[in-house]
């Protein structure tokens, strides 16, 4: 009977390794998914590493550039901008140090006084 068991218990093992496999293949595709997007969107032509910047203000006008500057984009130039900030800043999650995030937050009412929206 322990013969029996054994042999059981190590086919259920490969078979477990194959779903987790594919768990993990799931999770993975959202990145991939987000990256892209930001690479290949057609809301804006960013300067890379825009995001980055030290300064809101830079991310600001950076963006603001882009967004005016930009032929690919289907909405007002406004619009584009703070959608492409929002969407970075909501994609990067809790991955996102408390620093950048609070940058670009700020980058945001730089945005609107950029646009006159304020």
């Amino acid at each position: 009977m322990a013969h029996v068991r054994k042999t059981t218990h190590s086919r259920k093992t490969a078979v477990r390794g194959k779903s987790s496999a594919r768990r993990r293949a799931k999770r993975a595709a959202p990145k991939r998914w987000s990256q892209r997007v930001t690479k290949e969107s057609d809301a804006l032509d960013l300067k890379r590493g825009v995001f980055t910047l030290t300064s809101p203000k830079k991310i600001a006008t950076s963006l603001k550039r882009s967004a005016e500057h930009s032929s690919r984009r289907k909405t007002g130039a406004y619009r584009s901008a703070m959608s492409m900030l929002t969407f970075y800043i909501n994609r990067a999650g809790t991955t996102l140090p408390k620093s950048q995030r609070t940058r670009l937050e700020r980058a945001k009412v730089e945005l609107k006084r950029a646009f006159g929206r304020e």
